[in-house]
């Protein structure tokens, strides 16, 4: 398994770490307001900006799977429909009738070759154009060309889909959007995994208060004490700033063998949980063999939607390997809710008046990198 030079310094980096006994840190403490979790004006300014103007990711190429598939998104709060076309390239749309604004389709996934409005028939093919409407004298000299799909900017990189969530704006270079991530994520072969279990969770709380439960290790031994806690070194690890994104470095206990091994036979993924923050809401989370996809979306102020696909190298082919993700998966799922728990207590204590605002540590390298990117997309200093 090879390994990169940016890998090899984050070896390097936690072996000094667990020899002085020290952690990456922040110089100084970050106080974040309150009102960042409460007030309805800011959620509304950040689903304005960061869910309609930044690449959000909708899925995992395999789910579509061959020209004329498709998938729906509704948790954006835009309706949105994603087919591959016949030249297999993917497309997203507005799952709205460009004649009275019905959704052409209800369901959640499929294949066809055409999207027929239920309710006057009018037709569109996968590339979003406007094929057919019954009775057609009866609107005159339309413009067909005029009356496709609204399209909105969708991408397929490292096996994973993209769609920025509105078609207002300037030209999106996804490319260059990733690029900062793009030699993590080209060395994933995402791609070439398959969807062993993904599910969705609605939770009663602000989108970065299940945001941040990714951003920081120091919580593992108080939120994880008898789960995770035990499998990494105790809030030891490594930060790397992708401005925007963000690649964090959890070292499970045996990194430190590394030390009495020549770099040349170094290798980073066994001894790391790799949390790369692709903002302003995304996740890929490497384990030593999977991966997990992670996407959080406000739903209000004070709910959320928690997406995860679990990725694995291939499907299983005996009982024992089912059996090994599926415990994998289970182990998971009691983690992430240890978090989300925590966060739905905190959420109902927000409007108590106990604090005004919250103390983001030195220690909390996460929640200093991903706060600041957010607070320049919003005062327009940060652009996809």
């Amino acid at each position: 398994m090879s390994i990169t030079a940016e890998e090899t310094d984050i070896i390097k980096t936690i072996l000094a770490h667990t020899q002085a006994g020290t952690t990456d840190m922040q110089p100084d403490m970050m106080r974040n307001p309150v009102t960042t979790y409460t007030d309805p004006d800011i959620l509304a300014q950040e689903v304005e900006v960061l869910f309609r103007k930044f690449p959000i990711i909708m899925g995992h190429s395999e789910q579509l799977d061959g020209p004329a598939s498709y998938f729906t998104n509704d948790e954006l709060g835009v309706p949105i429909l994603i087919t591959r076309n016949n030249d297999g390239v993917v497309k997203a749309f507005m799952n709205v009738c460009r004649h009275r604004g019905a959704r052409l389709t209800e369901g959640p996934c499929g294949t066809a070759k055409t999207f027929s409005c239920p309710y006057h028939k009018w037709t569109y093919d996968l590339n979003g154009n406007l094929r057919g409407l019954p009775h057609a004298a009866g609107f005159g000299d339309i413009d067909k060309k005029a009356l496709g799909l609204v399209e909105l900017p969708a991408f397929e990189r490292f096996g994973l889909i993209w769609v920025r969530p509105s078609a207002d704006g300037e030209p999106l270079d996804i490319d260059a959007w990733l690029a900062p991530m793009a030699e993590q994520l080209a060395g994933l072969d995402i791609e070439g995994h398959t969807v062993f279990k993904s599910w969705s969770l609605d939770r009663k709380m602000n989108w970065h208060l299940a945001l941040e439960g990714f951003q920081e290790s120091y919580h593992f031994c108080g939120a994880h004490e008898h789960t995770a806690c035990s499998a990494y070194l105790d809030n030891q690890c490594v930060w790397t700033d992708k401005y925007p994104h963000v690649r964090h470095s959890v070292a499970l206990p045996t990194v430190v063998d590394l030390k009495d091994q020549p770099e040349s036979d170094w290798t980073a993924r066994p001894y790391f949980l790799t949390q790369n923050y692709i903002f302003p809401c995304n996740y890929v989370q490497v384990q030593t063999d999977h991966i997990y996809i992670h996407t959080i979306i406000p739903t209000g102020v004070d709910t959320c939607i928690f997406k995860c696909m679990m990725l694995i190298p291939e499907a299983p082919k005996t009982e024992k390997a089912e059996r090994y993700w599926q415990k994998n998966y289970d182990v998971i799922r009691t983690v992430f809710n240890e978090d989300f728990e925590i966060g739905e207590s905190i959420q109902k204590g927000l409007d108590t008046g106990a604090n005004s605002e919250f103390l983001f540590g030195r220690y909390e390298v996460g929640l200093h990198l991903g706060t600041k990117a957010i607070h320049d997309a919003l005062e327009g200093r940060l652009r996809p």
